[in-house]
């Protein structure tokens, strides 16, 4: 079976359903193109610019369609009427959600798995083939997508034994791993990207509302130093007698 590679479609949905900041989309595809000879069908690996267009049509196309996040009916993800070309085109909307996965095991190449339930994913993803011809979709799914899986002891599995009703921890195989090994850590460079991103916000809102924040000085009230206060005399005066000031003077 031949190995699946990805267009911009697939890199589109992968921002869309992980929800990755529109000032981080253009870091994201810079990744994707820097190993796109090992993921990417090969009209994308040859210009960026290219590339990038390429994605920020998807992007607008997804999003006409409602395919706005991780909460969105993965069916909107392929266009009206495309064939599935891992799947059975019963199960084109597993071909679909596994495709995000293993972008994202792509894109976290630190994170070793991710637990997936294959028993209950036809409910949630509206397929509804018979049982034994999803089972025959997952493998084809594995092989398709490079991916392996072990249980959630840590050993082996061989999915092509049947789909189990319980958590499965699904990563890259290794042969794939060593394919996309070496490329450099893009977690730092994704993480500059928000700390300059937080640096600019921090900056524009000085700029409008840093005069707000300044403390405004209170006027002073100018008083005598308590030696010029003259103490007043405790002064007994009869009972009717006109009064004084401290001055000794009438009033």
């Amino acid at each position: 079976m031949n190995k699946y590679v990805f267009n911009a479609r697939d890199i589109a949905a992968y921002l869309k359903w992980f929800n990755v900041p529109s000032y981080l989309e253009v870091t994201y595809m810079q990744y994707f193109f820097s190993i796109s000879k090992k993921i990417l069908a090969e009209p994308l690996t040859r210009d960026f610019e290219k590339f990038k267009n390429e994605v920020y049509r998807e992007l607008y196309y997804l999003w006409a369609n409602g395919f706005e996040d991780d909460r969105s009916d993965i069916s909107k993800m392929p266009a009206d009427g495309q064939l599935s070309l891992i799947c059975d085109q019963d199960c084109i909307n597993l071909e679909s959600y596994m495709k995000l996965i293993t972008l994202h095991l792509i894109f976290s190449r630190y994170l070793p798995y991710v637990k997936i339930n294959f028993y209950g994913i036809p409910f949630s993803l509206g397929i509804k083939c018979e049982f034994s011809d999803y089972e025959e979709n997952v493998c084809k799914v594995f092989e398709g997508l490079n991916l392996t899986c072990t249980d959630t002891f840590g050993k082996p599995f061989d999915i092509r034994l049947g789909v189990p009703d319980e958590l499965l921890c699904v990563s890259l195989n290794e042969e794939f791993k060593q394919r996309i090994s070496g490329e450099k850590d893009f977690r730092m460079l994704i993480r500059n990207q928000e700390m300059k991103h937080m640096q600019e916000l921090k900056e524009k809102s000085m700029e409008i509302f840093g005069s707000m924040n300044k403390k405004q000085e209170s006027p002073v009230t100018k008083t005598r130093p308590r030696s010029q206060h003259k103490e007043r005399k405790n002064v007994r005066q009869p009972k009717g007698a006109p009064l004084k000031n401290i001055d000794g003077e009438k009033k």
